[in-house]
């Protein structure tokens, strides 16, 4: 920072900060940086202008001054990226296959895929939060997250950090409904593995959290074998966290209701909306048919005989002679 950047002070300038977004915009190559990798960065700075402004360095953000058309990014699901669930199901079976690991994983992205879960959120399960019926559909009680954040980030040094589930508060505990499918991948999961220590049902190789590298390899090697060599190529389940992506597009098309799929998801239904508003396009003549089966249900039910209609309208009556009508009653 100290050898590449100005000083604060000296930012006290509109065309420095422009000069400072242009870089930002840019990546090290020279190429226009990712839209959202942009609003990142500018989000960072503005930060540290506001701080320094706290720390009277700036008389004022010098951000406000400069007129800067922030580019949109992408907000929708990349269809592209959605597996089908025989595609699911297929890579979830390349993972088991990958030896006592893939055995060991393989529950690990089922609950992604049939929970919609974080990764960071099934880092953090336990055994005590899983109600696992001997048939039927169980439940989860999801309490909190361990993304990995890296050492540098962290106050304990740890590649890691516990906290509550994203956009809730502190304790707040999310239920979320589980399949028989997956109640039976984690009872085989739990009397295969058992629970570490500290109760979570996952862990790394050489014990402590499990690893996006881990598991990231992985899933890599599954899509390999699971999947043609277009598909590999393509954004086809690219990484593991697109299983959620999957799962949530499930459930809409399966007809849950926005405000059902939302709190099993953890997440708004404003978000929810805009992220996958291909897939709910793409069910609008579905969702027609039902409004057509309910108003017709409705229309034949015991209170139709309730309905007050307008009378029907009577043909006009004309006479034969009538001039332009020749007779048809036109």
């Amino acid at each position: 920072m100290e050898r590449n950047a100005p000083a604060v002070v000296d930012l006290d300038s509109a065309q420095r900060v422009r000069t400072v977004l242009e870089h930002l915009a840019k990546r090290q190559d020279g190429k226009t940086a990712a839209a959202n990798t942009f609003r990142r960065r500018r989000a960072v700075l503005s930060n540290c202008l506001r701080l320094a402004v706290e720390h009277e360095l700036l008389p004022g953000n010098p951000l406000h001054r400069v007129h800067w058309e922030t580019p949109k990014a992408v907000e929708e699901l990349d269809a592209r990226s959605v597996a089908t669930p025989a595609q699911a199901r297929a890579l979830l079976d390349a993972v088991r296959a990958q030896g006592p690991r893939g055995a060991h994983l393989v529950a690990f992205f089922a609950c992604i895929y049939y929970a919609a879960m974080r990764p960071e959120e099934v880092s953090m399960l336990s055994a005590d939060q899983c109600d696992l019926p001997s048939e039927g559909w169980g439940r989860l009680m999801l309490a909190g997250a361990r993304p990995q954040v890296g050492s540098a980030w962290t106050d304990n040094g740890k590649p890691y950090e516990e906290r509550q589930l994203k956009h809730r508060a502190r304790r707040a505990v999310r239920p979320v409904p589980i399949p028989p499918v997956l109640v039976g991948i984690l009872r085989d999961h739990l009397e295969a593995s058992g629970a570490t220590a500290d109760g979570r049902l996952f862990s790394a190789v050489r014990g402590g959290p499990i690893r996006s590298q881990e598991y990231g390899a992985a899933w890599k090697e599954a899509r390999r074998k699971a999947l043609t060599p277009a598909q590999v190529a393509s954004p086809l389940a690219a990484i593991p966290y697109d299983l959620r992506h999957a799962c949530v597009s499930f459930w809409l098309r399966s007809g849950v209701s926005l405000a059902e799929t939302a709190r099993r998801a953890g997440q708004s239904v404003a978000v929810l909306q805009r992220y996958y508003a291909k897939v709910l396009d793409g069910e609008e003549d579905r969702m027609n048919a039902l409004i057509d089966q309910g108003l017709a249900e409705h229309e034949s039910g015991p209170d139709a005989a309730r309905i007050v209609r307008p009378p029907a309208r009577s043909a006009p009556t004309t006479s034969p002679s009538a001039p332009g009508t020749h007779g048809s009653g036109a």
